[in-house]
């Protein structure tokens, strides 16, 4: 699968050290295995000359305080705090001064945040996702992304789960309802 780097965009999900670190709160070693790929898949990238966008899933302590019905800390407990270790990303991620890193305080990264602005101001169509977690802000990405007319592209092993069964389910949805699979292995930009 051969991407345009002019217009292509690696989006590589919330690899932060609460997901992805052994002493992370909401850790999994899923995504702790999916460090070493997304780094290869933005080297890569950046190579080419493609963007490569991480995005940080981080939380205010009073974030869900007032909430009506969409509550995280009730669901997953406190976790990626506003300016803690946990929200930081991993070691060797994000670090290229070229990176651009999205601020989202949802599963969904387009959702009041300007990434959207961000791929329209620089003319990119197809996103190349990789990241944690598969079933949850993974896929919300990408779903998002499909419903605003990008190519989403996942890339099942550079993606993080929870249990197997999750990344198979995001998979398996996203390739029928909005965006294509593929493997490390099958990307190329030229």
């Amino acid at each position: 699968m051969n991407f345009d780097p002019d217009r292509t965009a690696v989006v590589i999900v919330d690899m932060q050290n609460g997901f992805c670190d052994p002493d992370g709160s909401l850790y999994a070693p899923g995504s702790e295995e999916a460090i070493d790929p997304c780094a290869e898949l933005a080297d890569r990238a950046r190579e080419a000359g493609a963007a490569v966008i991480y995005t940080r899933d981080v939380h205010p302590p009073e974030q869900f305080d007032d909430a009506h019905y969409y509550d995280e800390f009730e669901r997953w407990g406190e976790h990626v705090l506003e300016g803690s270790w946990e929200a930081e990303l991993v070691d060797g991620l994000g670090d290229d001064p070229d990176d651009h890193v999205v601020v989202k305080h949802t599963y969904d990264a387009f959702h009041e945040t300007e990434l959207d602005g961000y791929l329209s101001a620089h003319n990119i169509d197809n996103l190349v996702f990789a990241g944690t977690l598969a079933n949850v802000c993974v896929l919300h990405t990408a779903g998002s992304a499909g419903l605003r007319d990008y190519r989403p592209v996942l890339v099942e092993d550079a993606i993080g789960f929870i249990e197997e069964a999750d990344r198979e389910y995001a998979l398996d949805h996203a390739d029928w309802l909005f965006g294509e699979v593929t493997t490390l292995d099958e990307i190329s930009f030229a």
